[in-house]
């Protein structure tokens, strides 16, 4: 695997990514990530992030059919690796781990 770490925001939009049937463009990312997180997320950083998961090979795009409702342009597609996948099911197991770990001392 290329990306052997990925920061909170990536995570966020590689979860966007394999919750919102793949492939899928920006804008439903954006707000699948701003109305789970509840915070202000730009497209610019989403597609940052997307460029980063992708040179990680943990996403993959492709270009869609132009489409009479953007002008004729065409939409950028992503979908998960599988390498993303299981990079996202490692990040959950640790982070079940840690939880069980804290109510286990802290009842």
């Amino acid at each position: 695997m290329k990306g052997d770490r990925i920061g909170e925001f990536e995570e966020l939009v590689l979860l966007a990514v394999r919750a919102l049937a793949p492939p899928v463009y920006g804008v439903p990312i954006q707000r699948f990530v701003e109305r789970l997180a509840e915070r202000r997320v730009t497209m610019g950083a989403v597609y940052a992030a997307l460029d980063r998961l992708e040179m990680k090979g943990l996403a993959r795009s492709v270009q869609g059919d132009a489409t009479p409702v953007r002008g004729g342009k065409r939409k950028r597609l992503f979908a998960p690796t599988p390498d993303g996948v299981r990079m996202l099911q490692d990040l959950r197991r640790v982070r079940d781990r840690i939880w069980r770990e804290i109510e286990r001392v802290h009842p």
